[in-house]
């Protein structure tokens, strides 16, 4: 039987144990109670209250806008849905880099001010620091390797990153590097699925993927992209499962026209 239907609380203990026995690590974001409440309901075993609610709750163009008070604001009402998944909140740009007290200030304000249970940040050598610092106060840290959005403008492209050797040997040094400063599982994003393979074998954490291949120990995808809601957004690594944005769109139109027509509402839906 596997773990993920036993568990009554997913701890990092799990998470670990599920890498161990081969049982892939089920992972979707989410950044409100509504929808929290579905995804926790259908057994997920990761949620990650993303920064990217930067780009599809609020519009912005990169996730470098959002502030720390915004993604606690996501992150307490995640939490409040949640019984049984982790809940994992993005450390935002600007509240982390450079300054290891800072990062750990941050942490700590996620943590209390929301009730999750562990945060992620970006970054390999640079952040170790960062991470060693967190973890010594008590907090589960997931890292996140590959194309990094919060460095969007560093790439100047969303394009695959570590194709070239050089820095494919730096995202498993990084990896190695994040894993003993104290990560206790690292995303890897839109990496080449050879190197995804090489990373999952490499470190005994568990390596979830974002379009880095078969061979991660778990995968994770946006679920506004995953459920259709995001029009137009297609990478390679998405497969979307519903197509919200037409269904809704029709049910609005639906709406729009029973309302017009003075269909909306009829005798049983009066007073």
């Amino acid at each position: 039987m596997s773990i993920h239907k036993e568990v009554k609380r997913v701890t990092t203990h799990i998470i670990q144990e599920m890498k161990q026995r081969g049982e892939k690590i089920s992972m979707l974001t989410a950044y409100d109670y509504s929808m929290a409440t579905i995804l926790d309901d259908a057994g997920l075993d990761i949620l990650l209250v993303g920064d990217s609610a930067s780009n599809v709750m609020a519009g912005h163009e990169t996730t470098l806008p959002i502030t720390l008070d915004q993604m606690i604001y996501h992150a307490a009402s995640v939490i409040r849905a949640v019984k049984r998944a982790f809940v994992v909140v993005d450390l935002p740009f600007g509240s982390y880099q450079g300054n290891s007290k800072e990062a750990l200030n941050s942490a700590i304000r996620i943590m209390k001010e929301s009730g999750a249970h562990g945060v992620k940040l970006e970054g390999g050598a640079e952040v170790v620091e960062s991470i060693e610092r967190i973890v010594t106060a008590g907090i589960p840290v997931m890292g996140h390797l590959g194309l990094t959005p919060q460095s969007i403008y560093k790439f100047g492209t969303y394009t695959v990153r570590a194709k070239e050797e050089a820095e494919a040997a730096k995202l498993r040094s990084d990896a190695l590097a994040i894993q003993a400063a104290g990560c206790f599982s690292i995303v890897v994003e839109k990496i080449p699925a050879d190197l995804g393979k090489l990373v999952a074998e490499s470190v005994s954490v568990p390596v979830i993927g974002i379009g880095g291949g078969p061979h991660c120990d778990g995968q994770v995808l946006v679920v506004n992209d995953m459920l259709g809601l995001t029009k137009g957004f297609k990478p390679r690594f998405l497969r979307q499962y519903l197509d919200l944005y037409t269904q809704i769109h029709d049910a609005a139109k639906a709406f729009i026209s029973d309302v017009k027509s003075k269909d909306f509402p009829n005798e049983k839906e009066q007073y």
